[in-house]
Order: structure tokens, then sequence, then C-alpha cells
């Protein structure tokens, strides 16, 4: 699912989420909020009158001045009453300890919040009036009140938020209040058609927005969360039969009971027109004074562009102010209180959520809202995938990742060489929209958080997914930076998806996972029946960045185009970032297909607006994909020269 973190503690709602438990979650110490806190409730009135509820959990001790800490959230600030408290506050236990003045709001038009809730609220530039507000002048006028009206503060104040907070943080920070210190927007939302939760490469993230949606809905505010978690019968445990049996994307309205409002604003807007544009953050986020420390993670199925786009807008809109990058290898959110050991089967080799809090977050706001120390943090503080090493650079992508281009050659080859004469100009394949290529090859309802980096070898076998491969490495091949596909294709049809994945292809000998070992108390018990079949790691063909491309929108996102059948065209698309190493011993793979389904949504091959489309409009197409000398298709790669 996507931006359903909760407002200051854990990751993730219970009734939104499914499989972060891939990423094991440790028991924390035992710590009583209520025995060290104090709970207050205030409606804080902004600059036009509207009321936000906010929840303020006060430290006992005042034998010292504490730094507010805030975190803005659409998704309830509960439990709601001054005796009912959190079990948990703050990004870590760490926090709770230390003393801070925990800050929890709901946002407008949200719970406990009066006014009107806007999608990804478009920041104002230029105010005018008190009636021009946003969620910049909303924090503006809550640290201001709560500087005037809670006692034994020491004047700073910091914010910080993952997913739909992470938004909020970064939008909160704009023309930034001058007692805000420190800010960590994690897992922000920054664009949402242009790679976070709506749109990646023009198409439609269906199964991640539908089951969102089905429980984020509109709300007649004030109101309190509903005693018992809204449920969703899909009917099955396969999203892929439920999509697939749904039919055209209209067909998804109806389940929504009236309130569709949200779900029909993603998908009515199928290209960058200017609902969009006026939601993406990046272009405003300017006037920030306080320190800032970004965070994301590599296999975050919600937002991992978002923290690429809200780190570099910052720095080249604020110049001066501390602005840093965090990356490691998690799921959405996966950085709050998991382990980060293993994702699935990969393995990490070390706790590195716990390094994360303890090295990287917690001295961070210790050193920007209380002066202690000196966090000591680089420009980018990432984590290299492959060697499983924590990596510092000066910048991001790194200034020693040279571009070069792994191409795609005749009968599945690929290498860093481009094509001469080949025996055949192009491969092929026939895309059926009736029977699309899942993206993951078990049955699952939502998204698993897995998928990033799951097995491909399903798809390695399917008739239209096309495999370039090279030969087995000699050396070991780091990557870093974004990863940009540039190929030349034609269609029979008028419009196609171009999904593009990007492999690590394990040696045969690899070893096993630890999670298929047995418990060590079943080891030496006599096998009394037939044993489920052993899970091989040898061969394993590890996703390591894959994302889709709508072509109508290879020349203009705003202004979609029909291909012409058989026309040769060119198509180049910037997928996320990654830091991974190929071992040396492995094989780098390429896959190509035409649908990853219900990832996203199906493109009927005819050039039509797909949320209208019917089910006459979906057509079987051939695919070609050209590697000659003047067509060579290829992925453009930074490859880090020297470490």
């Amino acid at each position: 699912m996507l931006r359903r973190v909760t407002s200051c503690v854990i990751v993730v709602l219970a009734s939104y989420t499914a499989h972060l438990g891939a990423q094991t979650r440790p028991d924390p110490p035992h710590f009583d909020v209520k025995e060290h806190y104090t709970k207050y409730e205030y409606r804080i009135a902004m600059r036009d009158g509207v009321h936000l509820f906010t929840s303020v959990y006060v430290p006992k001790d005042t034998s010292r001045p504490y730094p507010f800490l805030i975190n803005r959230t659409p998704y309830s600030v509960g439990p709601y009453g001054v005796d009912l408290y959190r079990t948990q506050l703050g990004p870590s236990p760490d926090f709770e300890k230390a003393g801070y003045i925990f800050v929890n709001q709901d946002v407008r038009g949200r719970y406990m919040s009066e006014g009107t809730f806007v999608e990804m609220r478009p920041h104002i530039d230029n105010k005018k009036s008190k009636q021009d507000v946003d969620d910049s002048s909303d924090l503006y006028d809550t640290i201001d009140w709560l500087l005037k009206n809670v006692p034994n503060n020491n004047g700073n104040a910091g914010i910080w938020g993952i997913s739909y907070p992470g938004f909020y943080t970064s939008a909160s920070i704009i023309d930034s209040h001058p007692a805000l210190k420190a800010a960590s927007p994690q897992a922000p939302m920054t664009d949402l058609f242009m790679g976070d939760d709506a749109y990646h490469g023009g198409a439609f993230m269906l199964d991640a927005n539908f089951g969102f949606y089905v429980f984020f809905q509109p709300q007649n505010n004030p109101q309190l969360p509903p005693k018992t978690p809204n449920s969703f019968d899909w009917g099955t445990k396969d999203s892929y039969d439920f999509y697939l049996g749904v039919g055209p994307l209209s067909n998804l309205h109806k389940y929504l009971e009236g309130k569709s409002a949200l779900w029909d604003d993603q998908v009515q807007h199928d290209t960058y027109d200017d609902y969009w544009k006026a939601r993406n953050l990046a272009p405003h986020m300017k006037n920030i004074h306080c320190a800032v420390l970004t965070v994301g993670g590599w296999f975050d199925a919600e937002d991992l562009q978002g923290p690429f786009s809200t780190f570099h807008a910052i720095d080249k809109n604020n110049p001066g102010i501390f602005n840093a990058l965090v990356v490691g290898p998690w799921v959405h959110g996966g950085w709050a209180r998991y382990d980060g050991e293993h994702l699935g089967r990969v393995e990490f080799a070390s706790s590195t959520g716990e390094y994360y809090r303890k090295n990287i977050l917690f001295p961070f706001f210790e050193q920007y809202l209380k002066g202690n120390g000196d966090a000591k943090l680089p420009k980018a503080y990432v984590f290299e995938t492959g060697t499983n090493v924590w990596r510092q650079y000066s910048a991001w992508p790194p200034k020693n990742a040279e571009p070069k281009t792994l191409y795609l050659h005749a009968n599945g080859a690929l290498s860093f060489d481009p094509p001469t004469e080949e025996p055949a100009p192009f491969d092929e394949y026939v895309s059926d929209p009736a029977k699309p290529v899942p993206f993951v090859n078990y049955a699952a309802v939502n998204v698993p958080q897995e998928y990033m980096l799951s097995d491909q070898r399903f798809a390695d076998s399917r008739t239209d997914v096309l495999t370039y491969e090279t030969p087995v490495l000699q050396e070991d091949v780091t990557l870093a930076g974004p990863i940009k596909p540039r190929l030349f294709v034609s269609t029979s049809g008028t419009d196609s998806d171009f999904d593009v994945k990007l492999i690590d292809i394990y040696p045969t000998d690899y070893p096993d996972s630890k999670q298929d070992s047995p418990r060590p108390e079943d080891r030496d018990k006599p096998r009394k029946d037939v044993s489920v079949p052993t899970f091989a790691m040898g061969g394993y063909q590890q996703l390591v960045r894959g994302e889709p491309f709508r072509g109508k929108f290879r020349h203009s996102f705003e202004k979609p185009e029909p291909f012409t059948p058989g026309k040769v065209e060119e198509i180049n698309a910037t997928f996320q970032d990654v830091n991974h190493t190929f071992r040396r011993g492995h094989r780098i793979m390429v896959q190509i297909q035409s649908s990853w389904f219900p990832l996203t949504d199906r493109n009927p091959q005819t050039f039509v607006n797909i949320p209208d489309a019917k089910p006459t409009d979906f057509v079987k197409a051939t695919e070609r994909v050209y590697h000659t000398k003047a067509e060579p298709s290829g992925i453009v790669v930074g490859v880090i020269t020297d470490k």
C-alpha cells in the first residue's frame, strides 16, 4: 500500500498494510510513556480561524528544557483523551528516553481537526491574506502557539514524518519558522505522477492505489476513528484474479461505496496536467533555514522517488543549510523500529535499521535541537546492496559514477560493448492484455513489499518476456545513481507499455537462505511425511530495479501520442536510483515486457483514454525491441570507477 504511515510512532497502520514482516520488528525494551510524560490535548487556531487538533506529550522531569519534535499526519493522532496514552513516542525509543516534547497533529480535514482535506495540498508561494493557508503556514502557526503556551521548552522545534507525514514534513518547512531547527522528511511524497505513489512512467500503480483508497476516504470532520477498522472483501486471496475479473479500470469505481472522490482524482488525471503540476512540491522547496535529513529505502514500493526529488530540490534552492540524504536497504518505512537484516530471502548481514536509528537519526536531532555533539553526517549516507556496506559520499549520485551503457544484443546477450553487426536486428514477443505478466509468482492481496527484490525466474520462462544477460562477471560491478533505459521499439498496436527490469543473477552454488533453514529443534527429528520442496537460492534472479513506461508518453507526459504500427520509435526513461554491486561470479540480466499486473493497470494497446477504456479496446500486440548499430537499445547506468 501507500501513504499509510501513522502519525508519529509505528510505520504502518495495521489495517492498511501487508508483508512488512519481511523486515523483522524487534521487541522494544519496555518504556512506560505514562510514567515519564504528561499528555495534553489542544485545538490550535490557525491564522484563518480553523482549529487543528494537537496532542502534546510533555516530560514530567522539569529539571531542564526540551525541544519540540512534531509529527503532522492525516492518519489520526489517537488515542484521543488526555488519559489515553500512546505506548511509543517519536522516531525510536532513544528519543523517548532522551526527553523531547512530542507534538502530534491531525492535519486539516482529517479526524479531529477542522477544515477541508486536500490531497497533497498545493503550496501557496505568495500569500495575500489570512485565508491563503497551506501546510507551511499551518506549521508556522503551530510552532508560534507552542512556544508561547507549552512551558519548559528550549525554543527549538523539529519535525519528522514517514510517507504522507513525510510529505507534510517537506511541505511544512518551506518559509520555515525561525524556531524550526531540524527536519527529517522520510519517504516523502513529492510528485505523485512522476514516480511516487500514483503513476510510474505514466502507468497507473493499480494495486497499491486501489488498496489504499478503499480505506483512505473523504471524512466529515471533526470525527473520531472507527472503533473497528474498515474491511474490504476482495472475494479472493489473489489480487491478480480480482483485478483481471473486474475488467477495465472504470469498473472499480463501484467498490468505493459512494466515497470515491480521492480515487477518482488519481484515476482520471492520467496525464501530467495542472492537477499534478500544482502538487509537485519540488519547485516550492525554498526559504528553508533548518537542517534537513531526508530518508528513503532502496526497496520502498511507494515513495522511493520522493526522497531523491526532495533532497535535490532542497539542495538546489537552499544553499548554505545542512542537507543530507540517507538511503538503506528498506521497504516503505522499514527503517523505523525494524531490524532490516533481510528482506524476504535477501540478506543484508546486519541490523541496518538499528544502525540508522542510533548512529544517524538520533544524533542528527540531538545536535540540531539540543546542541549535543556533532553527528558528523556526510552529504549522502547510503547502503550498498550486494556487498552490504554503508557508504559515505560527498554528493549524490557519487562524483565517481561514470555513465556507461549496458547494450542489448542478439541471442539474449548483454554487455557494455555496443552492437555492430547483429545476426537479427530485433527480438519480438506478443503481449496479450488478457494474460498479463504477473509481478510476483505467488498469490497476494495488495502489494507484497518483498516484490522489489523478488525472484524473477518465473518471468524468465515466459514467451512474452525478453531476457538479456551478461557472461559470468570476473570482477565486481558497482552501479550508483539513476537507471536510464534507452530503447528502440515498435508495436503492431497504437500504444504499449515497456517494462524494464534490472536483475542480479546469483551463482548456481549460492548458499540457501537462512529463512528456509529448519528450526534447531526440528533438525534431528525423524521425517514423518513428505516435505515441502526446498527453495534454492542458486540461480536466484534478484530484482534490483524495475519500472514501467507507458509508450504514449515517449515524447511528453502532458500530451500523449499514438504509435504508428510498425514504426521504430525511441524511448528514453529515467528510473529510480540504485546503489548495488553485482559481485564477481554473478551475472547482470535485463528483462523487458509489456505488462506487470496488477502492479500497474493494463495497457489496452490501443490509443484510448485508459480510465474509460472498454473491453473491446484491449487487443494483442506484437512488440519489437531493436539492437543494431543504428538502433542500439540499452540501459545507461552509473558505474563506480573506484572506491
